[in-house]
Parts: C-alpha cells; structure tokens; sequence
C-alpha cells in the first residue's frame, strides 16, 4: 500500500444519499458520499483515509476525494443544530443510518454490486414525486426545513411537491422557535444551493408557506400586501414581484450572485407607507440599507452584496436609460464603476433585464444594448491628446468627462433618438 493508496479489503461501504437518489432518477451525478459500517477512526486511518470533521469522524479518499463516513445514529440533547448526541460506534447498523437522514428519497444505500438497500421507500417516492421525511427524527434538526425548501427548489421542474405531513412537521418546526438557533452561515449555504437550482423562487414561497421566509428573510415578508400599479405589474404585490423576476433571471443566467441581486432588487418597497400604495416613490434609493442589513444578517459573500446594492439603487435609472441626457448616461456608467470595471455591467444589467417587460421576448432589453453601446463608445475616447495638452487631476478628469460625452452625442444619442 503506498502512500497515497488506502486498503479497502473487507472494509464494509455502500454509496448512500444523493448520489444513489440521481441515480434512480437518471440525472447526472455529483459527488459520491459512502458509509461504512463496524470499523473504528483509528482503523479508517490506518487504511489511508485522512480524517475531517470534529463533531463526527469523516474520512477523505486521498486519490478520489470522496467522503465515506462511519455509520451514526444522532439524538436530540439541546437547542439548535448541534445539539445532539452522536454514536458512531462499530456496532452502528445501515438501517440506523439512514433512520437519521431528512427525507426518503435521501435515506437510500447501494451496495458494491448495485443492489438498493430501500428500509424507507424512497424509491416509491421518487415515483410519486414526493419529499416526505423518514421520521418523526425530522423535527430534530431545524436546518431540514431549509433543506426541504431546497430540494422544492431543485426538483420542482420534475413534479415533486412535498408531503402534507412534511409540511407539517416544518411548521412546527418554525413554531418551536428552533429555527432561529440555526447559523447564518449555514442558512445561507442553503440559500445559496436553492439559487443554483433550476426553480429558485419554489425555495423561497416553500419558507413563506411554512411560516420560515419571516425568521431569516423578512425583509422578502415585508414585499406581502405592497401593491403595484396592476398595468406594470399583473402578477400581484411586491413579493409576487420579486419571485417572477428571479424566474426571469433563473432563465437568463445560472449565476447565483445575478439571482440574487434579481430577487432583492426590490426590497424598499417593504418600507412604503400603506397610505402611499401602489406608488413606492424613492425604493431604490431605500433598499440600499435594507440590502446591506439582510447580507449582514446572513453574512453573504462579498460579490453577492456588491451586486445586489448595485442592482437595488441602479435598476430603475437603467430602465430609463433611453430617456437620458448624455451626462446622465456618463454619471451612471460611473456609479457603477462600469468605465473602471467594464466586466461587472453585463451582471447588472441581466438583473436589470430580468425585472423588465420589454421586448418580445425574455432577453430582449433595449435599456441594456443601449448602455453596453454607451460604455464602449466612452471607454474609446483616448486620454493621451488631454495629458499631452497638460491637464491632470481634476481637470483631467472633468476634460475626459466632457469628452465622453460629446461622443455619446455624436454617436448612440443621435442614433436612438432618431431610432437607428
């Protein structure tokens, strides 16, 4: 055995989770995660794996990189995620295993030769296109309501909806107060997942329908009930808003960061008095705090808030960018740092363009054509003739500013006004 090479003679390892759930489903897939079954940490580092994980030992392949941990049962002893009490004994069984896995569809194993190891009838279930929990277990670990909502997320486009009783046993989950023990970090690593999904907006009206959108995003809760002017927008109040843009989006892009930005870019319009509905005058420039508040919350990536505070204050002056005077158009290709980071406007502007009703089709966004035209047209003019002519500093810059804009007159301004 060298080195690198772990020993896998008599060891006792099946495939479980969701890659034997995508087998059976015939979609591509991802990693594989193994269980093994009677041996101890010591032994599993003996064989070659490397160790992870303090809660419960799990064990790298050092050639494949895949995961195989030893079989667990978990029960409830505190508060939140990590109370529990863990066993991860040799004497631990499959069936015990999966006993303590979310849903059915998840709690599958298959052997070495293929053969499905079944106990909860998750293979029936993929059938019936449900998500239904193995246990009552399933109230033990608040984060499993985010997980269902998830897998609502991912698999809603083949038929899954989930089970009564699951449902019921998530909002009893958000009813014990359990859900607000959860880590942000860890809500916002489901969140993430559900955006990468091919339905994201499922994610987010399972959490409303559960009562869970309003302990971790209220700032999506606070959109229920703000009208909208029904001629712009007929597919109901701001939270309807919201979820039909980030369908939009999840059309347009598979880019998390787009997503998101879509999906918060209206988030002012939850402080509009009622008394001023269906007018939300001044919501972009109140949803910059609210989105810098819930990324702070939720301690989202950097990229995440940059995009969508961007998005939220920006979104409207884009869609009136044809109506703009040259100077304007200027100014707000620098709010966006767009002359400096000419690679950031294309992400602006498909969550701009997923919140838009223009054109025939999805994709189709005048607003946008017109600006990236715009930027590159300023992005040509050559700052060496006003050097060499002996400006710098602020003159410089308010010389260059002119310049960009008697270019703009003279090219993309003429021709849309004139509609060439």
């Amino acid at each position: 055995m060298t080195a690198r090479s772990v020993d896998l003679t008599g060891l006792t390892h099946y495939r479980v989770g969701g890659c034997v759930r995508d087998a059976l489903l015939g979609i591509p897939i991802g990693e594989r995660d193994w269980v093994v079954l009677g041996v101890s940490p010591a032994e599993m580092i003996a064989r070659g794996f490397r160790q992870i994980g303090a809660a419960f030992p799990v064990f790298l392949h050092p050639l494949t990189g895949e995961e195989y941990a030893l079989a667990r049962t978990e029960r409830k002893s505190g508060r939140g995620y990590h109370g529990f009490a863990v066993d991860f004994s040799p004497h631990v069984t499959l069936q015990e295993d999966l006993y303590r896995r979310d849903l059915t569809i998840n709690a599958m194993a298959m052997d070495a030769g293929d053969r499905l190891i079944d106990p909860f009838g998750g293979q029936q279930d993929l059938k019936r296109r449900v998500l239904r929990h193995v246990s009552d277990a399933f109230a033990d670990d608040p984060l499993r309501v985010l997980r269902v909502a998830r897998f609502q997320a991912r698999f809603a486009g083949l038929g899954f909806e989930v089970d009564p009783e699951t449902l019921h046993q998530m909002v009893k989950i958000v009813a014990s107060g359990e859900l607000s023990t959860l880590a942000a970090e860890r809500v916002w690593r489901e969140c993430v997942k559900a955006l990468e999904s091919q339905a994201p907006a499922e994610f987010f009206r399972l959490l409303d329908r559960c009562g869970a959108l309003a302990v971790w995003f209220p700032e999506l809760t606070a959109l229920k009930g703000k009208s909208h002017d029904p001629e712009y927008h007929p597919e109901g109040d701001a939270f309807a808003h919201v979820l039909w843009t980030l369908e939009r989006a999840a059309r347009l892009t598979h880019d998390p960061v787009i997503r998101f930005a879509a999906l918060t870019h209206d988030l002012g319009k939850g402080l509009t008095p009622d008394a001023e509905l269906p007018r939300h005058h001044g919501h972009d420039v109140n949803g910059v705090a609210v989105v810098a508040h819930m990324c702070t919350r939720l301690r989202t990536a950097k990229p995440y808030q940059e995009l969508a505070s961007k998005v939220v204050e920006h979104h409207m002056r884009c869609h009136r960018v044809l109506e703009m005077r040259p100077g304007t158009v200027v100014k707000l290709l620098e709010k966006l740092d767009a002359l400096r980071q000419p690679e950031k406007l294309d992400a602006f502007l498909l969550a701009c363009a997923a919140d838009s009703r223009e054109g025939a089709a999805l994709g189709v966004y005048p607003a946008g054509e017109f600006l990236r035209k715009a930027l590159q047209v300023c992005r040509s003019v050559d700052v060496k003739p006003l050097v060499a002519a002996g400006l710098t500093g602020e003159r410089l810059g308010q010389a260059l500013r002119q310049t960009r804009i008697r270019r703009l007159k003279e090219c993309l301004w003429i021709q849309a006004r004139s509609g060439s």
